[in-house]
């Protein structure tokens, strides 16, 4: 209606007088009930029978103007939902969110706040003052703080549970109280030669303080010198046997069982220990410096490698892993040897869990046990049987400084 007032003789300043958009809008809705008649040079328009211009939105906005708080639902019905979008679309209406609050006085009202007890105290007991104290009613139906404690390691419940196999089986737990061992202990007596390469620094931690140990069974070390000297054919070096090591393995701990046991007297029996051990690796997903070993001897007459077998068949079934392997490996202390190897579902492979084996009478005569006495031995790693069971494709998140600490709190326990 704005735009047709002044057509046809202002055509030329509509964008000054209205604006862009008015007179864009405008322009768009004559031009579809108009008609424009040219004379000579100039264009006349007239408008098409029965119509007329009015301003329809200004009567919207003059309605809606007179109740400002109408809310959305009212101004539907009032104008229309397609006349309120396109008021919206045009920026000439916008709706806002207005939050009211009714305020009454409760039945607990006061000008002052007072703070309800919680607790019923010795004091409120003895002057009686609680007859008059107001208490906060209690939620009994509302869940206590978690408790934060300790939690179990994973690793911690396997050895329990290992443990507790082997002494079902009739095993007798060791002492494991020694890390740091001698050489003499954890390599001379297991008949190891001193030119070892699992001697050396790249295999083995050496203490700096105290770097020797020098109390040994005098009888005993010449007897495991002489059969170095004559089984390796060369001098045994006492300075080599003295230097002191982090526990490569815990067979030093069978070996100097082994020694009481022979001057003690001899017996038949079965003894194990789980303790940690120590060797200087490079570590991966599946080699640690630092991890437990399993360790477990039987020692009577005449054994043979099947009757160990059906010794670690008995166990590792009884732990669960009926899916085992053995290869025959090499040992300077048994003779026959075999590696035990079970397979991991999620690496998709075969991995070693353990070493085994005849300890050599090279080991056992000069402790002083008598002759036609076998001993059939083995060591286990805990970590990849835990790997295993809890199906973790790399060690570090079982043991050390990566393992998070909602898998301590969150693990299953073990069951075998």
């Amino acid at each position: 209606a704005r735009v047709w007032a002044l057509l046809p003789s202002e055509q030329e300043g509509l964008e000054s007088k209205l604006g862009k958009d008015v007179s864009k809008v405008g322009l768009s809705k004559i031009a579809k009930q108009t008609k424009f008649i040219k004379e000579g040079k100039t264009l006349r328009v007239e408008k098409l029978e029965g119509v007329e211009f009015v301003d329809v939105v200004q009567q919207k906005l003059t309605s809606i103007s007179s109740s400002p708080s109408l809310v959305e639902n009212v101004l539907i019905e009032t104008i229309g939902k397609p006349v309120l979008d396109d008021l919206k679309k045009r920026k000439l209406i916008a709706l806002g969110k207005v939050v009211s609050f009714n305020a009454t006085k409760g039945a607990e009202f006061g000008k002052q706040r007072t703070k309800k007890a919680t607790d019923l105290t010795l004091e409120m007991l003895k002057d009686s003052s609680w007859k008059n104290t107001e208490f906060k009613s209690y939620n009994f139906n509302a869940l206590g703080k978690p408790v934060e404690g300790g939690h179990l390691h994973p690793l911690l419940k396997l050895r329990q549970e290992y443990r507790e196999i082997l002494l079902e089986l009739g095993f007798q737990e060791m002492a494991t109280n020694r890390w740091v061992e001698s050489s003499f202990w954890n390599f001379d007596t297991l008949f190891v030669p001193q030119a070892h390469p699992a001697r050396d620094m790249q295999d083995t931690f050496f203490i700096k303080s105290p770097a020797t140990s020098t109390t040994f069974p005098d009888d005993y070390l010449q007897r495991v010198r002489e059969v170095h000297n004559k089984g390796y054919h060369y001098e045994f070096n006492d300075s080599e046997t003295q230097k002191n090591v982090l526990r490569t393995h815990t067979t030093a701990v069978s070996s100097r069982t082994l020694y009481n046991l022979a001057q003690t007297g001899f017996k038949p029996g079965k003894y194990f220990s789980i303790d940690r051990v120590f060797r200087n690796e490079e570590m991966d997903k599946t080699h640690l410096c630092e991890f437990h070993q399993i360790e477990g001897f039987v020692i009577d007459y005449k054994l043979s490698l099947a009757n160990m077998m059906h010794v670690l068949s008995e166990f590792f079934g009884k732990c669960g892993f009926n899916d085992i392997r053995f290869k025959p490996a090499y040992n300077p202390y048994t003779e026959p040897s075999m590696e035990v190897f079970g397979f991991h579902e999620g690496l998709k492979k075969w991995m070693e869990v353990g070493n085994s084996g005849v300890f050599r009478p090279e080991m056992l005569e000069p402790m002083g046990l008598p002759k036609g006495i076998t001993v059939v031995a083995w060591g286990l790693s805990l970590e990849r049987p835990a790997m295993i069971k809890y199906g973790l494709n790399n060690i570090n998140k079982l043991f050390g400084h990566q393992v998070e600490l909602n898998f301590i709190k969150q693990n299953p326990i073990c069951r075998i």
